[in-house]
């Protein structure tokens, strides 16, 4: 079951690495999955949003939810000093 403790801890978590290099794998179905690094760019109450830069200077903002990562739906991975460290 859900808690309400566990959503904030991973909001927290999240809270705390904005600014940083981050690679994201999000579930798109079918066995298909978007695997792309990005930059943590904010977070809100409900959701957060990572800024990918693509080949062709386009950038692209994307939003989250927290329930996202709680759900494994979405995996996050902050690289630090050239590690990677889970968020969940």
């Amino acid at each position: 079951m859900i808690e309400k403790t566990d959503l904030f801890q991973i909001k927290r978590d999240i809270e705390n690495c904005i600014g940083q290099k981050v690679q994201l794998k999000a579930n798109k179905g079918r066995k298909k999955a978007f695997i792309r690094e990005g930059v943590l760019e904010n977070t809100y109450p409900s959701i957060f949003i990572v800024k990918f830069e693509n080949d062709y200077d386009t950038t692209r903002r994307v939003s989250y939810s927290y329930t996202d990562i709680l759900t494994k739906a979405v995996e996050l991975v902050v690289c630090k000093d050239n590690k990677k460290i889970q968020v969940s």
